[in-house]
C-alpha cells in the first residue's frame, strides 16, 4: 500500500477535478418523513434488556414496504435470538456498476433512567433548535436517516447501477452478536464490496464552527481481562499481608496506571495526525507533526499521550474498571479481581497485550483469564474510488472543512464485517460538538440543523456511490 500522504494528496486532487453535483436541499416533505421516522423509533425503547429491537425493525420494515419496495426485499431478521431483531432491506440496482454498497445503523440503545435527565429519555422532544432522546445521537440517527434517505431514492425513481443494503441490527451496544449472526448465518443478504456506517466518524464543530469531517476507515480491536488473586482466608483478626489477594492486586494497579504501551501509528493513525496538523494552531501543531518524525519526537509524543482523546490514537491502552474484593467486612478476603478493559491496535497480537498484563502483575499467583476475546479488525484503506467522491461532497455541502480519517477507540460493528473482507467507513454526516458530547449520557441530544443536513449528505452519498443509469 503507498504511503498514506501521497494517498490523501491524490485524494485531493480527484476531489477538486470531480464535476460539481446539484445543490438542492431536502424539500419540507422530506424533513417531515425524517422527523416522524426519527420520533418513532426514539419513542420505541431499545434497550437491550427489555428485547424491543423487533418492534422497531417491523416498523421500519412497514415504512419501506409501504414506499414500493417489494417484501421479498424488506427481511426482518430475528436472532441470534428471540429478543434480537435486525432489518436488511435492498434498493435493487442494474447491476452494472459492480458489487452492493451496505449501509449500517443499529437499533439498540444503552439504558436511561428518567430519573438521571431532565426530560423524559424515551419520549422525543424538539426544543430550543435540539432534539432530545435516548439514541438521538447514537444511532437512532443513522436508523432514521438511512431509511428516509431510502424511501426519497425511491420516490425520485432512483435507478443505481448497484444494489444498496440498508443493514439495522439490534445489538450494537452490548456484544455486536447480531452483526456476527447476519454475516455468519445470512452473508448472501448483507455481503458488499463496501459498507458505509452511520454509527462513526462525523462532523467536529467548536463553538457551532465547523472544524473537521471525520472518516472512520479503522477501529481499535476491544478485549476484556479478569486478573484475579485467591488465598484460603480466615479471620480478620489474624492478618497475614504477604497473603491478602486485596495487597497482591494493589501494587498490579499502580503499575498498571503507570504503564504506556509503546507508540505506533498506521496508514489511518498517521493521516489524522498529517490532517490535524494543517487544523490545529500553535504548539498542538507543532506536536503533531512531531510524532511524524522518524523517529517520533518523544517531548511531543508526551504531551499528545496527556491528553486523553491524541493518547488513544497513539497506543494500544487498558484500563482498570471495575474491581471486586472480599466476602465479610470481618474475614480476611479469599479472593480479590480487577477488570481490565483494553482497546487494541489493530494490526498487535492479542496475545502480547495479554502477555504485558501478566508482566505487569509480576506474580505468578494472579492468574489472568479472557471475559471478552479481541477480534481482529484490519484498517480499512483510504481508497481513491470511495474517498475522492467523499472529499468533493463535503467540499459542496461544508466548503472548507477539512476530512480527516480517524482511527477510533470506541467499538461498532464495522468491526465485524472489517473482520469478514467488508471494509468499512464511518461516516456519520453529524456534526456535535466536539465538548458536548452525550451519547451513552444523560439529555442525549442532537441538533435539528445537524440532522438535516446529515440526512442530505447521506441522499447524495447514496446517489453518487451507487452511481445512476438515468437521470431522475
Amino acid at each position: 500500500m503507498r504511503r498514506a500522504s501521497l494517498a490523501l494528496t491524490a485524494l485531493l486532487v480527484a476531489a477538486l477535478a470531480a464535476p460539481a453535483a446539484s445543490q438542492t436541499e431536502p424539500s419540507a416533505a422530506d424533513r417531515a418523513l425524517a422527523r416522524d421516522i426519527f420520533r418513532e423509533l426514539i419513542e420505541i425503547n431499545t434497550t437491550d434488556s427489555l428485547g424491543n429491537t423487533p418492534r422497531a425493525a417491523r416498523a421500519m420494515a412497514r415504512r419501506l414496504v409501504a414506499a414500493g419496495f417489494p417484501p421479498a426485499d424488506v427481511h426482518v431478521l430475528i436472532g441470534p435470538d428471540a429478543k434480537h431483531g435486525n432489518l436488511v432491506a435492498r434498493y435493487r440496482g442494474t447491476g452494472t456498476g459492480g458489487r452492493p454498497i451496505v449501509t449500517l445503523a443499529h437499533l439498540d440503545v444503552v439504558p436511561a433512567r428518567r430519573a438521571d435527565w431532565s426530560v423524559d429519555p424515551f419520549t422525543f422532544l424538539e426544543r430550543d433548535g435540539y432534539f432530545y432522546g435516548r439514541g438521538t445521537t447514537d444511532d437512532k440517527v443513522g436508523d432514521a436517516i438511512l431509511v428516509a434517505d431510502f424511501i426519497r431514492l425511491r420516490r425520485a425513481a432512483f435507478r443505481p447501477t448497484r444494489d444498496l443494503i440498508l443493514v439495522l441490527t439490534g445489538d450494537e451496544e452490548t456484544n455486536g452478536s447480531c452483526v456476527q449472526w447476519l454475516v455468519t448465518k445470512h452473508r448472501a443478504l448483507v455481503d458488499g464490496e463496501f459498507a458505509l456506517n452511520t454509527d462513526a466518524g462525523g462532523g467536529v464543530l467548536r463553538d457551532g464552527r465547523r472544524v473537521m469531517f471525520a472518516v472512520q476507515a479503522s477501529e481499535k480491536v476491544y478485549a476484556t481481562y479478569v486478573l484475579e488473586a485467591t488465598d484460603k482466608g480466615g479471620h480478620s483478626s489474624l492478618p497475614r499481608p504477604a497473603d491478602n489477594p486485596i495487597y497482591r492486586l494493589a501494587p498490579l494497579l499502580e503499575r498498571l496506571e503507570q504503564y504506556r504501551f509503546p507508540v505506533t501509528l498506521n496508514e489511518v493513525s498517521r493521516a489524522f495526525f498529517e490532517r490535524s496538523a494543517a487544523i490545529e494552531t500553535g504548539p498542538l501543531a507543532g506536536d503533531m507533526r512531531g510524532v511524524l518524525q522518524d523517529p517520533p519526537d518523544s517531548a511531543a509524543i508526551a504531551r499528545l499521550s496527556a491528553v486523553p482523546f491524541y493518547n488513544s490514537k497513539l497506543r494500544t491502552t487498558c484500563v482498570a474498571t471495575m474491581l471486586e474484593a472480599g466476602h465479610a467486612e470481618n474475614a480476611l478476603p479469599q479472593s480479590a479481581r480487577v477488570t481490565v478493559n483494553c482497546r487494541i491496535l489493530p494490526g498487535e497480537p492479542a496475545a502480547d497485550v495479554e502477555a504485558t498484563l501478566q508482566r505487569l502483575a509480576g506474580d505468578d499467583r494472579i492468574a489472568i483469564r479472557t471475559i471478552y476475546a479481541p477480534i481482529p479488525s484490519p484498517p480499512s484503506p483510504l481508497t481513491r474510488a470511495i474517498m475522492g467522491p467523499i472529499e468533493r461532497l463535503v467540499a459542496e455541502q461544508f466548503p472548507g472543512v477539512p476530512i480527516v480519517p480517524v482511527m477510533e477507540a470506541g467499538a461498532t460493528d464495522g468491526l465485524f464485517l472489517r473482520n469478514v473482507g467488508i471494509p468499512t467507513y464511518g461516516v456519520s454526516a453529524v456534526f456535535e460538538e466536539q465538548n458536548d458530547v452525550r451519547a451513552h449520557g444523560r439529555d442525549e441530544r442532537l441538533r435539528v440543523s445537524s440532522f438535516y443536513e446529515a440526512l442530505e449528505f447521506w441522499y447524495r452519498m447514496m446517489r453518487t456511490l451507487a452511481g445512476s443509469e438515468t437521470p431522475s
